[in-house]
């Protein structure tokens, strides 16, 4: 039963920055008529936001968890200082707050099998989102998966960068990169495929040269190593994976989908370059293609993506120049928190519609000959007509709760993550000291005082899923300022945007107009489909036409 949330720990700064932006769209059109003050708002804003916690660097990382204390000492401690190693090995996942081995002692706390009700839905009931279309989901996991890499041998490490680089397109490596190029005019490897009305469509290439026997096509080999579940599909599946920039590319349709997009905007701004720059080798179409491809997705991240989460009137945007002097502008380093944050598993509905027919998840994994079948702007389009389901607790496919979101919590005792109520201090928020300060609904609160016992027992991921989502946001509070700090923090301070470097140099003339000009997913698929005469409806927001 829902009832009314007591919001008397909301904070009276959050409450009136919310009340604020949330209000007075007409006086908010003005200020975004006028581009200076735009630009001035637009800096106050983001400022606002990523000061909320302390900047980086972080004092601790995951490197406290591993240091290899000998077996022989039956009591380990967990001892939480800085080292020089821990500021700046980034092949160990940051934290935003040292470990809290008390809080997770198991003695202490729930069996997590027996929070899986928390997950599970409630009566078998699917609640979709009011706001999101399915790409919203999509693009979340595929732009995510580029720097929140947890390294699958030692969950303390991760694999990635540290940027938004688009390394499942282009590899993690340039050893990667190379086993994709074709070395000529720039391009990636392609291979061009019919769609069942015959109309051809270009593509990766194919991974494996003997999908039957699992044997790679000796041009990728060393291009990753196949996740296991990859590895078990079969041969009818294994047959149609692509070769791509990491190993999840070929996860799920819509990842693949927004690869392939990527691939073809790539290969279009190869010729588009060389048409005005005929004197350019490869290597200079293929760096500078790259160079205008992450530039646009950056801009897209943090203008139609992040725009369509906040609920605010004012529309922030990409301002690169604006932030060079703060103390927040220093060297990307992901944090385990963020990873947390991004584990959206109920925002995909556990059956909707594909090629016109009702279609369970488990169907859309490992699965391309979907795509390849429907074709890209059809497929994007059919995503975009139909909603996602609301981010929270009770609303997870039975499949993904064993699977993603109790592993979540044992990787959260794991790593002995703080409480959810020293997160919402970390971020601005008074700490709760009830139940209905988190949630307005009293069967969450109910469940939550019956594993928790008290507020300041709640562990961290489960809090951050239990909290309301605020009217035409579509994520909880706690989980939008993380991502709104880690976010920002971390796109500005992409090479691509510095000063020196975000210009039309760097870009090319023609490659700076181009970024100019393109503001959406829908630019990019819209002119990368088959010419028919027809724009595919390509959105985040469900009530957009």
């Amino acid at each position: 039963m829902a009832g009314k949330r007591d919001t008397s720990r909301d904070g009276l700064n959050n409450k009136i920055q919310t009340l604020v932006l949330t209000n007075f769209k007409g006086l908010w059109q003005l200020i975004q008529s006028n581009e200076s003050i735009k630009r001035k708002v637009n800096k106050a804003l983001l400022n606002s936001l990523i000061y909320k916690i302390p900047t980086r660097p972080n004092p601790y990382s995951m490197m406290t968890l591993d240091k290899h204390i000998p077996d022989t000492d039956k009591e380990k401690k967990t001892d939480t200082y800085t080292s020089w190693d821990s500021l700046n090995d980034r092949t160990y996942t940051g934290r935003h707050l040292p470990p809290n081995p008390k809080l997770n002692d198991p003695n202490n706390l729930p069996k997590v099998e027996d929070l899986a009700i928390l997950f599970r839905k409630r009566d078998g009931k699917t609640i979709y989102s009011s706001k999101s279309t399915m790409l919203f989901p999509y693009w979340v996991q595929w732009f995510t998966d580029s720097f929140l890499r947890l390294d699958h041998t030692n969950k303390l490490k991760n694999t990635s960068n540290h940027e938004i680089d688009l390394c499942n397109v282009y590899g993690l490596t340039r050893k990667q990169t190379h086993l994709l190029r074709s070395f000529k005019g720039g391009k990636f490897k392609t291979q061009k495929l019919k769609r069942q009305d015959g109309v051809e469509e270009e593509y990766p290439l194919f991974y494996y040269a003997d999908p039957a026997q699992g044997i790679v096509d000796p041009q990728f080999v060393g291009l990753y190593e196949p996740v296991n579940d990859e590895k078990r599909q079969p041969a009818d599946k294994k047959q149609y994976l692509f070769a791509m920039g990491v190993e999840r590319a070929n996860v799920q349709i819509g990842y693949v989908m927004l690869n392939t997009l990527c691939l073809r905007e790539h290969n279009r701004l190869c010729d588009v370059l060389a048409s005005n720059y005929p004197d350019w080798d490869d290597e200079r179409l293929f760096q500078t293609s790259r160079n205008i491809l992450m530039a646009i997705i950056l801009k897209i991240i943090m203008e139609e993506y992040i725009n369509h989460i906040t609920p605010y009137h004012f529309k922030l945007f990409a301002d690169p120049e604006a932030f060079t002097k703060e103390s927040w502008y220093r060297t990307n380093h992901m944090s385990i928190e963020f990873d947390f944050v991004y584990r959206w598993h109920s925002a995909i509905p556990e059956t909707f519609t594909c090629n016109g027919k009702p279609t369970h998840v488990a169907t859309t994994l490992w699965n391309n000959k979907i795509l390849i079948d429907q074709g890209l702007g059809a497929l994007m389009e059919e995503t975009c007509s139909q909603p996602g389901t609301r981010i929270g607790l009770f609303n997870t496919p039975d499949i993904l709760v064993e699977l993603a979101e109790l592993p979540s919590i044992r990787l959260g005792r794991e790593l002995q993550l703080a409480s959810y109520n020293d997160y919402r201090e970390l971020c601005g928020f008074p700490r709760v000291n009830s139940f209905d300060q988190i949630t307005g609904d009293e069967f969450t609160q109910q469940k939550l005082k019956e594993f928790y016992g008290h507020v300041d027992n709640i562990e961290f991921f489960v809090g951050l899923y239990s909290e309301d989502v605020r009217q035409n946001s579509t994520i909880p509070p706690l989980v939008a300022r993380l991502i709104g700090i880690d976010a920002f923090s971390q796109a500005l301070t992409n090479p691509l945007l510095s000063p020196k470097i975000f210009n039309k140099d760097t870009l090319s003339p023609i490659g700076w107009e181009i970024y100019q000009t393109t503001n959406t997913v829908s630019d990019l698929v819209n002119r990368n489909v088959p010419s028919s005469g027809k724009k595919y409806k390509v959105t985040f927001d469900l009530h957009k036409e």
